[in-house]
Order: C-alpha cells, then structure tokens, then sequence
C-alpha cells in the first residue's frame, strides 16, 4: 500500500512522535561528517524546514552525495523528539530517494544572500527562497481573505472584460489589443489605421479597470466586486509601477460617500487582521528580513515601527477622516513645508499631494490611518460626483503608513446633465461611453465604489520595498520574462 505523504507543515505541529512518516521536499542546505548528516528539508507548505537525521551507515554514499542545496528527495522515516535546538521533532531517515539532482555547481541558489536584483533575473527560482515563498503563501492568504470578506458581506462577484474599448481613467496608457499586420495594417484614405478591419472591427486595448463596467453590475444586482489584472503602458521605472497588477474594485448602489469609507475602512482591517492571525511564521520571518536590512542604516533611515507593529498600528486605530482643503492647510503650515524639506511645496490648494505629504500626515501629524475626502474636480476623474460647491468632488483616498495612498474611490456622478457636463469638459466622446450613461438615464440611484491595488496591498503586509517582489512575474517597461 502507497504511503501517504505529510506535509512538513502538518509534521512541525504534530504531538505525536515515535511514528513512521513519509515527507518530500527540496533540499535547503546539507551538513555533517561520517557519522551522521543533518538535511534541512522545505516543501513550500511552510517557512520553516523539518531537519532530516541521516546516518551514512545506513543511507548510501552515493544518495547522500546527491541530496544537494536545490536537489528533491523523498524520505521514508521516524518522526521523532528533536534533541537538537531550533525545532521539537525531526526526522530519522531509514530511506532516502533522490527525486531530482540539482549540480551544485550550475543550481544558482546557493545557502547565502542574494540580493533583490539577482533574484528577478531568475524569477522562475526565487519562488524556491524564504522570502519569495512567503510571498507567495501570503498572496495566496490575501486572496483568500478578499473573496472571505465580500461573500460574508454578500457582494456578487463580478468578472468584467480585460479586453476593452473605453479607458476609463481618462489617462491614454493603454497597451493596445490586435491582430492587423504590424508592418502593412490596412489604411483609411487619410492614411490612419482602419480598426474595422481588426478582430472586433473597432480600436480595442487591455483594461486599466473593471469599474466602470462594474457600475453596470451594481446598478443590478446592489454590490459587486471584482479582483483581476489591469494593465498600464506607462514608461515608469519605479518601485512602486508595474505594467501588469491586480485590482480589487467594489462598487454599490445606494452607497454615499460616508457607506463608501465606513466599507473601505473595515475591510482594510479585516484584511491586515487576516494577515496577523492566519501568516504569523511568513510574518515573523519577513519582520526579522526587515530588522536585519536595516540593521547598518542611519537612524533616519530605519522604520519607525517594525512589521507587525505597522500592521496592528491599522487594525487597531480609527482612520482619521479630513478633507483635503484642512489637509492642505495642515502640510502648508508644516515644519517639513516652511523649512523647505518636502521635495514637492507644498504652495496652496489645488496641489496634488505626492507620497511624501501623504506620509507626513499620517506617521506625522494624525499618527493613524487617514481618509482624505472632497478633491479638487480638476484632479480628479470624470464620473466622481461633484459637490454642491462646484470645486471639489466626492472622493475619498485613504493613507497608509510606509507608503501613502493605498485605496482611492468616490461616490460616482449619478446625474446624468453632471456627468454629460463633466465628460464634455474633459474631452471624453458622449457617443463612446453611450452604454455607460444609460445606466443614469434609465433608474439612477446614488452608488460608490473604490478600488485597491492588490500589490500595493502586498507591499504593506509583508514589508517589501519594491512593487515587483511581491508579485511572481513582474512585468515592467523593457521586462516581459518568463
């Protein structure tokens, strides 16, 4: 009868020892001498590794020799107390087969540090190292706890299209969608493309967001929310851009500005508490990564508050709500602002805040997260619904430690004369985006939505610096590997 395999995170909780188990895995590092070799064994089920007792008289040479860094075995054993420190059982091997070698002189992970840098290069490995299995572990956590939160609220699900013809931003950064010869596409008589000619007979892009197609949804069936990949085509090469993420869009009828925030807020919470009650060993490893970076950096440098702190410092405090004109006042009278220290003065109303003042006001000034409400219209998107004063709109953004503006949304214009208005201000065709103000002309309600960048998401709960190590394959401009 085939032994069944347990996962060595099931055999690290188990209290039961002096049992026969079979565990399969990858080998992180090898040690010993003659009279005994000490395997440490990772099958991604878990940060932590089970050690494997092999004794070379009854385990070949020849086996050992090949259970390399990067190599996988299979080992059939006892599951005992462990007499060693750092762990309470490990494995004494009575078999070991090797599974797949790994040439220690080609395998490129090696048992030192590498740095970030190295590591995209070979993005199809580094899944294989403690930090990025974590990684992954916790996307896969955060997903989970996405859809958990929604469908306890009963919000419907909604898959909307990742081929589109409208840009819903307003911004032009869009990776075009065709199938018309790149070096002969066929030409109108003034000499521009003709799209009709293409697969949808129209000029068609990927999406840089579900929610306008969203809004058909709630205006429905209540609430929905969706959570797929947007893509933008903008030329940045910062930590914080990628060209392909994941966005987590609610949208809801009958939902004003306050429903909209009252939401965001709780499910922020719910999603950092999520982290901290069900990711504490990927946590504490990725807490002690952090300390142990900044261990050589000016005190300037160094976090103010370490992993686990940031993350309560969210799920424990109220989010600070102010509108953006008190905001204003609060960053122009500012130490930071009159001495000069910002990168962006901060000159007056109208200013669009930058990560810096976003920061300020929160690690700063309020010292909790923050909600910042009613923008000016003009730097912000057409369908946010304009407020009575006729300069600002109902939209609302909120800030987070370490990173600033983590969740952007509004109350959308539900006035159809408004938002014809706005659109014709703003350069957006009304003949385009026909379908989209159907939903005002025929049984408009109030409605709102925000959305949330899964991987700005992930940056905060795991403490990452760079967008692009929190996500398997980043895709960035000059970078389409794998």
């Amino acid at each position: 009868m085939k032994t069944r395999r347990t996962k060595i995170s099931e055999l690290l909780k188990s209290e039961q020892t002096n049992i026969d188990v079979h565990v399969k895995g990858w080998v992180r590092t090898k040690r010993g001498n003659k009279h005994v070799n000490f395997i440490a064994l990772n099958d991604g089920s878990t940060i932590n590794n089970i050690q494997i007792v092999a004794d070379p008289t009854s385990i070949s040479e020849d086996i050992l020799k090949k259970a390399t860094t990067g190599a996988s075995i299979a080992v059939n054993g006892k599951l005992v107390e462990s007499q060693g420190s750092g762990q309470s059982v490990e494995v004494h091997a009575e078999t070991i087969e090797i599974l797949g070698v790994a040439d220690p002189e080609k395998y490129p992970l090696q048992p030192k540090k590498h740095s970030f840098e190295f590591l995209r290069e070979i993005a199809h490995l580094r899944p294989r190292t403690n930090t990025f299995s974590a990684v992954l572990r916790m996307r896969h956590a955060m997903s989970f706890a996405v859809h958990k939160f929604f469908n306890e609220k009963g919000f419907n699900y909604m898959h909307t299209p990742i081929i589109t013809g409208s840009d819903a931003e307003g911004a032009g950064e869009m990776f075009r969608v065709t199938t018309l010869d790149a070096k002969n596409p066929p030409l109108k008589e003034d000499g521009s493309v003709d799209y009709s000619e293409d697969f949808f007979e129209k000029e068609t892009n990927l999406t840089v967001s579900g929610q306008l197609e969203g809004e058909l949804g709630a205006l429905a069936v209540g609430e929905i929310y969706t959570f797929g990949p947007t893509f933008r085509a903008e030329n940045s090469n910062t930590t914080r851009h990628l060209a392909e993420f994941w966005m987590i869009e609610p949208e809801m009828a009958f939902y004003d500005l306050e429903d909209n925030m009252d939401l965001a807020e709780e499910f922020l919470k719910y999603l950092v508490q999520y982290a901290l009650d069900n990711c504490a060993d990927d946590l504490a490893f990725l807490e002690s990564r952090l300390i142990d970076e900044e261990k050589n950096k000016p005190a300037n440098e160094k976090s103010e508050m370490t992993l686990t702190e940031k993350l309560r410092f969210v799920a424990e405090n109220d989010f600070e709500r102010v509108t953006y004109t008190d905001a204003i006042d609060i960053l122009r009278n500012s130490k930071p602002n009159k001495k000069k220290k910002f990168q962006y003065p901060v000159e007056g109303w109208g200013t669009d805040l930058q990560s810096e003042h976003e920061r300020y006001l929160v690690e700063k000034h309020f010292k909790k997260p923050v909600i910042l409400t009613n923008y000016p219209k003009d730097i912000k998107a057409f369908y946010m619904r304009m407020d009575d004063d006729g300069k600002t709109v109902s939209a609302m953004d909120i800030l987070f430690p370490g990173i600033g503006e983590i969740v952007g949304g509004s109350q959308r214009e539900e006035r159809l004369d408004v938002l014809m208005s706005r659109m014709t201000e703003m350069g957006i065709p009304h003949e385009e985006m026909d379908w989209y103000l159907d939903t005002r002309r025929y049984g408009t309600v109030p409605h709102s939505g925000f959305g949330l960048g899964f991987e700005r998401l992930m940056i905060f709960v795991t403490g990452l610096g760079n967008i692009r190590d929190v996500i398997p394959f980043p895709r960035t401009p000059g970078n389409a590997e794998f």
